[in-house]
């Protein structure tokens, strides 16, 4: 089912969550060690991450430099069927970027879901790869996000990139996009960044997941917003338990958000990454519970790797 039929059709507020696509040399074991703890809280969708080609440089002992282009988290679409296969109560929501896809890649990947029948998306721009400071898009790629859900959009329609093909199978694609309580770090205020929030939704896509936050306030802040500038689609709130007393440091360094003082004082009292790791499910339990009182449409988690602390939590909530 599309995830936005769920929301629609759902009386409380749904439960989902986010994976990391295993390490190259990795088994997909592991991911499903992630997920069976928290199938009995019955998750409506399970997000499958995307991470764009790295550039890495590996040295030789001549003291020449070679650069190399890796993915470290390859076969997103393979794990995404591997999912669906093996849990098929829950949908698959793999992500889709622009950064490293041709319009022409992207159709394939498009057909290889629908293929597979995996009709829900989550569309992102994508960060640049690690090591470069702006993104890039492929010369015959989208630049934006927006383009990318218009292509996918399209397709919905029964129209490819190749004009000349008849009786075409139109898709019924889900797309869901990104939005930043604290706005994107490349965005210079807040009205530019709703400004191509907004674009995004008028091409097509039909809610929003947020970047993860700690404070509650932001989000319902960043709904009014929203709603104030017209974009009525559900907003999902994206949380992500502390799990070691040096997240406070780390996470606002890789996703550029803020954590509020009470949070940090609380995980500062911890001796040992085992009390930071209770005060984060303490700290996002508190959290779930006001964003349902709040009626929020789903309460979306990043594992990041850890699923035990997002069982405790949806214990306390679902």
């Amino acid at each position: 089912m599309r995830v936005i039929d769920q929301i629609q059709k759902a009386d409380t507020t749904l439960f989902s969550f986010e994976l990391l696509p295993p390490l190259k040399g990795h088994n997909i074991e592991r991911i499903y060690r992630s997920i069976d703890p928290l199938i009995e809280f019955n998750p409506s969708f399970i997000n499958v991450t995307y991470h764009q080609e790295e550039v890495v440089y590996k040295k030789h002992p001549s003291g020449l430099l070679e650069k190399k282009t890796i993915r470290k988290r390859p076969g997103t679409v393979a794990i995404s069927a591997a999912i669906k296969y093996k849990y098929p109560s829950v949908e698959v929501v793999p992500h889709l970027i622009c950064g490293g896809f041709s319009k022409e890649d992207t159709e394939y990947a498009l057909i290889d879901f629908h293929y597979l029948g995996i009709n829900n998306l989550l569309v992102l721009r994508g960060d640049p790869p690690k090591g470069i400071r702006n993104f890039i898009h492929e010369p015959d790629g989208h630049a934006y996000a927006s383009g990318l859900v218009k292509q996918i959009m399209d397709m919905n329609n029964g129209n490819y990139l190749d004009e000349d093909l008849r009786n075409t199978m139109a898709t019924d694609f889900c797309v869901g996009v990104a939005g930043y309580p604290g706005k994107h770090i490349e965005a210079p205020n807040f009205a530019y960044d709703l400004k191509y929030l907004k674009e995004k939704i008028d091409a097509g896509a039909e809610y929003i997941i947020t970047q993860m936050f700690f404070d509650n306030k932001s989000y319902f802040e960043f709904v009014k917003m929203c709603r104030d500038d017209g974009i009525t689609v559900p907003i999902i709130p994206g949380l992500k338990p502390i799990a070691t007393m040096n997240d406070i440091t780390t996470l606002p360094q890789v996703f550029n958000i803020d954590i509020p003082e009470e949070l940090v004082k609380e995980i500062q009292k911890c001796n040992t990454n085992k009390d930071a790791f209770k005060a984060g499910i303490e700290w996002t339990t508190n959290q779930s519970k006001e964003l349902v009182e709040f009626g929020v449409p789903v309460l979306h988690y990043f594992t990041i790797g850890i699923s035990e602390n997002i069982r405790q939590i949806a214990s306390a909530i679902f």
